[in-house]
């Protein structure tokens, strides 16, 4: 009976095994995508016991894909990446370009020829956006200056990765060293069209569907129907991903990217977000079991010195490339440390790319088994990485006179200038953070003449404070030298305006060190965290969104004498 049944019997098997493995993944404390990867390999082809369907695994995860990118897409603003461009988008590129070559340099050493080269560097190249930004909830820096920066840098990524999987196939005969005479033209002529064709869509989605899907999320909330809202968002984002393959010859990542992104233009977006995140994260665990049934365990065993090296570049070359990169766009070593641990892993796009390289005979199937190996034992040791941050950070900063002059040397962010008034160099409120609570408490410290420093990680940022004749200085707070240079001993308030508690002791610590009269007010997310902090003497706190910037600068006019 089961065997008249293998849609039923796949997707069963695949989600019961999965959920046991998650379950056992978590409880470990390692990522559920490892359990995920697991139960693929347990019901695959290449291990004795249960097997199921895998041509409909590869359909279930071909619907995984669409609803990935979908949600990457209804997470992607343009106007984030605009504050962290300087950085994200040159540092993503060249990180890329360096993992790249580090890929294609190894698999070139071990005699592959150029296209499976090219395909296995980057697959190496790219961070999974999935285990990255449940990461970086995990840690509390989602909305921090170092998440938005490291959320930029994947967003690079990921557009890098659509351009790549767009251009491979038009180029898969020219990279697999077998062009015919003659055939160099087709192979442009054929390019040409690919592009055209992916223009034209892009173009529509921008010009018509930015218009029609708010439009349609609008009409069917209007019912009050939340089913059919649910269905609405799936049929979309699978639709338009299915449409764009047939009509448009793109793939089914792209154009359920779109999709996502053009209702991101409607006021329901969050909405839409929520309502398909649980399909969507069921058919991403079938993604992901699918993409572990194509791993042969026995590459473990017989080419563990491969395995090795490929980990190598995922998780030191990588990472330290980007902390140096990092560090050379004059950003603090905590955003450098932060970048590195949430980029030494991979995960979704480079299982896509590495099944298109295959289907296009590209890739040879080690080159599958060891990205697999690469990506199931990345993404494990993963958190390790993010809990190795903080202790890192700490004894860099204590032992290494290096380090700390590479986040000083000559950078005229890092220090007021030296036409500064003399009134924001004492007595002033010195303002950590300037995101929304932040800019909503300085104009309020504005509006009442209560002159104030902002500390801020964001360069660009600092840099648009200056010319607006704000005073400020680049760094992280937690680093004693910028609130030397915010002139923390004659301040007479400190306000963390952080949605990150990440440093806030720290912060605390060298303003009380420095200033023992000093007042602190901090912003925190919860009761628990609130409670904690007080427990622990540091100042006034203030927990929540809505009236929160309100309540802090209440309370700063409040001391100041200048509230009515």
């Amino acid at each position: 009976m089961l065997h008249n049944l293998p849609l039923v019997t796949t997707i069963a098997t695949a989600l019961g095994m999965a959920l046991v493995l998650g379950f056992l993944a978590v409880r470990v404390r390692i990522p559920a995508i490892v359990g995920y990867l697991l139960a693929g390999v347990l019901i695959g082809p290449f291990t004795p016991g249960l097997e199921v369907d895998g041509q409909l695994a590869a359909e279930l995860a071909e619907i995984g894909i669409m609803l990935l990118m979908f949600g990457v897409g209804l997470h992607f603003s343009v106007d984030d990446l605009l504050k962290v461009r300087k950085i994200s988008v040159p540092g993503a590129t060249l990180q890329m370009t360096i993992a790249t070559a580090l890929g294609f340099g190894l698999a070139a050493s071990w005699g592959w020829d150029l296209g499976g080269a090219l395909v296995f560097g980057l697959a190496l190249s790219v961070a999974s956006t999935v285990v990255l930004l449940r990461a970086l909830e995990a840690t509390g820096t989602l909305e921090s200056m170092n998440g938005h920066i490291t959320v930029g840098w994947v967003v690079v990524q990921d557009l890098a990765m659509v351009l790549v999987l767009v251009l491979l196939p038009p180029f898969a005969q020219s990279l697999s060293g077998h062009v015919e005479p003659g055939a160099q033209g087709e192979l442009w002529q054929t390019l040409g069209l690919t592009l055209l064709k992916v223009v034209a869509f892009i173009t529509l989605m921008l010009v018509a569907g930015r218009r029609v899907f708010p439009w349609l999320l609008w009409q069917v909330a209007r019912t009050g129907s939340r089913e059919l809202f649910t269905l609405c968002v799936v049929a979309a984002a699978v639709s338009v991903a299915f449409g764009a393959a047939e009509l448009f010859g793109v793939s089914f990542a792209l154009g359920a990217f779109f999709a996502g992104m053009m209702m991101r233009e409607s006021e329901f977006a969050h909405r839409a977000a929520e309502e398909s995140l649980p399909l969507r994260d069921a058919f991403a665990v079938l993604f992901f079991v699918s993409v572990g049934m194509l791993f042969d365990p026995m590459i473990l065993l017989q080419q563990p010195w491969h395995v090795l090296a490929v980990l190598a570049i995922i998780t030191i070359g990588t990472p330290l490339a980007s902390a140096l990169l990092v560090l050379a766009f004059r950003y603090p070593l905590s955003t450098a440390l932060t970048v590195a641990a949430s980029l030494g892993q991979i995960g979704e796009f480079s299982f896509i790319l590495t099944g298109l390289g295959m289907s296009l005979h590209l890739l040879p199937a080690q080159g599958q088994s060891l990205i697999l190996a690469g990506a199931l034992t990345s993404i494990a040791i993963n958190p390790l990485m993010f809990k190795a941050v903080a202790p890192l950070l700490r004894v860099i900063r204590e032992r290494s006179a290096l380090a700390r002059s590479l986040e000083r040397r000559s950078d005229p962010l890092a220090e007021l200038p030296i036409s500064t008034h003399e009134k924001f160099l004492s007595g002033q409120v010195v303002l950590v953070g300037y995101g929304r609570v932040g800019r909503r408490i300085a104009q309020t410290l504005a509006e009442r003449g209560i002159p104030y420093v902002v500390a801020e990680q964001n360069r660009e940022l600092v840099e648009r404070l200056r010319s607006q004749g704000v005073a400020a200085v680049c760094g992280d707070a937690a680093d004693p030298a910028v609130l030397i240079q915010a002139h923390i001993a004659r301040a007479s308030m400190l306000v963390v305006a952080t949605s990150s508690t990440f440093n806030v002791r720290q912060i605390n610590n060298t303003a009380r060190l420095l200033n023992p009269s000093i007042e602190t007010v901090v912003r925190t997310h919860s009761e628990e965290e609130a409670r904690l902090l007080e427990q622990e003497g540091i100042g006034t706190i203030f927990f929540g969104e809505g009236e929160l910037a309100k309540a802090i600068s209440r309370h700063a006019l409040e001391r100041y004498g200048k509230n009515r």
